[in-house]
């Protein structure tokens, strides 16, 4: 079913994922996604670009539990605070629920080490699947998912690496951003809940700290009262979307209470033990939320860095077969993500299909490429571009690269 009939309009991310064969969603799954080939290749490429900027900024990933026992979610305060909007059941012992975050099975990992003070900052980061109960009514594509992926990782310090943290994380994030075509970033800091945990005096603490480190990292923000998660303040950075709209993808919170509730310490400088601060932080948020709002973005029309598909080889007729296949596997051999269309259709309907579908480059293989060991290649653009098989090969390698983003990451 379309969900935007007017064309003057960004097309609805749905939409594309059908045009595309991403993913669909059907009735059975309510908020959940099934993942088609070409999808689950974009919602990789994703996932690589994060972790590469996990890998730089010193992140060690982990991997946790999907259910765990209410004992733990008493522990972190979710069962008090959060209950209503996890799924529970029970599992022959007792209560348990699917994680809606990874915070606690961090904790638990963390606190089984003997952390001495020169080990902070400590940073973990998980990709983690996630369940929310959330309304019916609410759910909304990808921007409003039951079951999502969440890029969570969790900073360990003391208070005096607070503000490196997070101007770290800010300028780190704006880079990130940047690579997939986003500027306009809207932060706001996101106050004490009317539902949370802790006193005022260590919400009060909280919120200043990270206030006075998010204006040291230079970040224009505002205040959201109330929108804090229960355990902590937090800064969001919110992304606009095609049609104008904002949506919470990246976010940063200061945590005060869930270290001490999880006997988490480290070994001071003068002997004694003590509980660390603790920041989560995740550069998505939701990386089916941030796919969405990155299909809409684009209108399907990915950067080739991006694309599942980045190459199409079309042999005009059966006679180039051999030489195409040829050329894929040594695109593929180059790192790069091809496919050889052999189908009867003409190769104006082949080319259009292939561009049509999101794929940046059509690769024509004639006759003439077959007799000369070259290839044309065709741009969505409609610019041809004839080269010797070599070069054609270096230009898409180029072409097909992530190149700022990757220099940005090797710049760090």
């Amino acid at each position: 079913m379309a969900h935007s009939a007017d064309s003057s309009k960004p097309p609805d991310h749905r939409d594309l994922g059908n045009i595309l064969d991403l993913f669909h969603f059907q009735d059975e799954a309510p908020g959940m996604v099934f993942w088609h080939p070409r999808g689950l290749t974009l919602y990789r490429v994703l996932c690589d670009a994060a972790r590469r900027r996990c890998r730089a900024e010193g992140y060690a990933e982990v991997k946790t539990p999907q259910v765990l026992r209410q004992s733990i979610w008493q522990r972190s305060g979710h069962w008090t605070h959060y209950h209503d909007d996890m799924f529970g059941f029970d599992d022959g012992k007792e209560p348990v629920a699917l994680k809606p975050v990874s915070c606690p099975g961090h904790l638990e990992l963390i606190k089984r080490r003997s952390l001495s003070h020169r080990d902070l900052p400590l940073r973990v980061a998980e990709f983690g699947v996630v369940h929310r109960r959330e309304p019916s009514g609410a759910l909304n594509g990808l921007f409003r998912l039951r079951q999502f992926t969440q890029d969570d990782g969790h900073i360990f310090c003391v208070p005096e690496q607070i503000d490196a943290e997070v101007a770290q994380f800010a300028k780190g994030l704006a880079t990130f951003y940047r690579a997939f075509g986003f500027d306009a970033i809207e932060v706001k800091l996101a106050t004490r809940p009317a539902n949370r945990a802790g006193d005022d005096e260590l919400w009060t603490r909280a919120e200043s700290l990270l206030g006075e480190a998010a204006s040291r990292a230079g970040l224009a923000w505002s205040e959201q009262p109330g929108g804090g998660a229960f355990y902590g303040p937090k800064l969001e950075f919110n992304l606009q979307d095609a049609w104008g709209r904002y949506w919470q993808c990246g976010t940063i919170q200061l945590d005060l209470v869930l270290p001490g509730r999880f006997g988490v310490q480290f070994a001071a400088s003068d002997g004694s033990r003590q509980v660390p601060m603790m920041l989560h932080r995740a550069l998505f948020g939701s990386l089916e939320r941030f796919m969405g709002i990155l299909l809409e973005q684009s209108a399907g029309k990915l950067a080739p860095w991006l694309a599942p598909e980045q190459v199409r080889v079309l042999p005009v007729s059966s006679a180039q077969h051999d030489y195409a296949q040829t050329l894929a596997a040594e695109l593929d051999a180059a790192q790069i993500r091809v496919n050889v269309d052999r189908s009867a259709e003409s190769l104006a309907n082949r080319v259009f299909q292939a561009h049509a579908s999101g794929v940046p480059f059509a690769v024509i293989i004639g006759n003439r490429e077959a007799r000369a060991g070259s290839a044309t290649i065709r741009e969505r653009s409609g610019q041809n571009q004839a080269l010797p098989r070599a070069q054609a090969i270096d230009l898409l390698r180029e072409r097909c690269k992530p190149a700022q983003y990757v220099a940005d990451m090797e710049a760090l």
